[in-house]
């Protein structure tokens, strides 16, 4: 029980910092941390062990803050 509490407090903090940061690197640490509370978030909703979805969570959203930074290596500048 204490879990699911816990992971219904994490998404508002998340998507509150969702749009953190202007420089790649920026962004690939704030879509990471985001990536590691909807990981967790999940986990612990669905009664999982957390390790796994918070570092998938992390992996996938430093993935996407690094792709949509303005001035990552993808951007073409």
């Amino acid at each position: 029980m204490t879990s699911k509490i816990l992971a219904v407090m994490l998404v508002p903090l998340a998507l509150s910092v969702s749009a953190c940061g202007d420089t790649w690197g920026q962004r690939a640490t704030t879509g990471g941390a985001i990536g590691t509370g909807a990981g967790l978030a999940v986990g612990a909703l669905a009664g999982w062990p957390l390790l796994g979805p918070a570092l998938a969570g992390a992996v996938v959203g430093a993935g996407i803050g690094a792709a949509t930074a303005k001035d990552g290596p993808m951007s073409g500048h």
